[in-house]
């Protein structure tokens, strides 16, 4: 169980690629706006995934799935999470790259149930003992990553919370820390901590907030920070199957990484539906995105195609950036990699590269997520090496260029000399090609 304890009163930072993703950015016609909840352009995608996420809510995605194609880093993963977050806030979002059913100690189909159980919610609300305020300060302590020590991990995490009419500084353990990160809870957001599981639920902010990365206004509670609240919170049906496992000695045993047997799974989905009829629960399907959808082989899609018509379903959305390919474990040349069976049931959405005012303003986005001061003038050197090179080269040498700049302001020069460290693709290429001739 997580550690809390509350400690005598005595920056926390956001990393993730996409953790400015707050829904698809659509005004109430489901017209794009150029720049919205963390999205850029991508207009006629985003309005197509507006259509979808409306189709998904009516009831009438039943069976069938969204597949993304465009080029690499042309925001596939961005719409994907995108219409996550428009679905809901606590709907399950589960990422994984077709190639991984590949490397896992689990046969392909097993590794294919579990991610499709993760990314399937039960909404529960009970009363709990519950800690809830505005975090006015939070410290993340971190340390080195036990198997690899040039990576830092979150060991533990100081946060005070304060109401109206108290303040408390509690400390928690690394699985708190991470849900923190994962939320991207900082200072003015008003959160729930559960006392006994550790589960945080993000309420708002009573911050007032740009347009860009607004997030819903709520008023500073009132009364005790540690009180008895109704508490609503989301479990997959992947914890539960896990549950369930540990209840015999094999799941206790083999649970972690194991896989599990189809007896319990109908006992977690019997019960779930029990909850669900005694209005305990409420259902929350959530997103499956599976990115290199073109490395699944035949059997994997055989499976997905049925998993699709299961009452127990999440939204399945495929990204790709191949055009006419082999479908893998065969020598049937199908598009995008696909069985055509299954393609029948893919709503398709492209994406294009982006242009380089869109460019600009995501390095700007980015730079406020890394917490990275950077001149007009290095951001749009940025843009247009973007334009030349790739979005994603131009958003990684945003931190290469901080180092450089030691941490104060980043101006063009600290980003010239990143690139100069650091390669683009094509830079690359012919400095391997020019070796090559030399060697000839």
């Amino acid at each position: 169980m997580p550690v809390i304890e509350e400690v005598a009163k005595v920056s926390f930072e956001r990393v993730g690629m996409h953790s400015h993703i707050r829904g698809l950015g659509l005004d109430e016609n489901g017209k794009a706006k150029f720049m919205a909840d963390g999205m850029v352009g991508q207009v006629k995608a985003r309005e197509a995934a507006g259509i979808a996420v409306e189709l998904i809510k009516r009831g009438k995605l039943a069976g069938k799935g969204i597949l993304l194609v465009g080029p690499t880093g042309s925001g596939k993963t961005a719409i994907a999470m995108g219409i996550a977050r428009e679905l809901g806030e606590d709907v399950p979002f589960v990422q994984m790259a077709g190639s991984e059913i590949y490397s896992a100690e689990v046969k392909k189909t097993e590794f294919l149930k579990q991610a499709l159980r993760r990314a399937i919610g039960v909404r529960i609300s009970e009363e709990r003992k519950v800690y809830e305020g505005e975090v006015k300060e939070i410290e993340v302590r971190k340390t080195r990553h036990p198997f690899n020590p040039y990576v830092e991990i979150p060991e533990s995490v100081i946060i005070t919370l304060r109401t109206k009419d108290d303040e408390k500084t509690i400390r928690a353990g690394r699985e708190i820390a991470y849900q923190l990160m994962e939320l991207g809870v900082e200072e003015g957001d008003v959160i729930q901590i559960d006392a006994e599981t550790g589960r945080i639920s993000k309420l708002g902010t009573v911050k007032e907030e740009e347009g860009l990365f607004f997030k819903r206004r709520v008023n500073l509670p009132s009364g005790p920070v540690l009180k008895i609240k109704e508490f609503t919170y989301t479990i997959t049906l992947h914890d539960l199957d896990v549950a369930n496992a540990r209840g015999n000695i094999f799941g206790l045993l083999f649970s972690s990484g194991a896989e599990i047997s189809d007896e319990i799974r109908e006992k977690v989905d019997e019960m779930v539906k029990k909850w669900i009829e005694d209005g305990k629960a409420t259902l929350v399907p959530g997103v499956l995105f599976i990115d290199e959808v073109h490395m699944l082989d035949i059997e994997a899609f055989s499976f997905l195609a049925r998993a699709m018509e299961s009452e127990l379903a999440p939204i399945l959305i495929l990204a790709t950036n191949r055009g006419r390919t082999k479908i893998r474990g065969t020598d049937i040349e199908a598009p995008h990699g696909i069985p055509i069976d299954m393609l029948d049931r893919l709503l398709i959405i492209n994406t294009e590269p982006y242009k380089r005012d869109e460019i600009r303003e995501i390095v700007k986005i980015r730079a406020r997520e890394e917490k990275i001061d950077i001149s007009e003038e290095a951001i749009e050197y940025l843009a247009e090496l973007g334009e030349e090179t790739s979005l994603r080269y131009a958003v990684q040498l945003l931190a290469p260029a901080s180092v450089i700049a030691k941490g104060g302001k980043v101006e063009r020069e600290h980003v010239e000399k990143a690139k100069e460290y650091f390669a683009d693709l094509r830079r690359s290429i012919e400095f391997v090609e020019t070796l090559e001739g030399m060697l000839k």
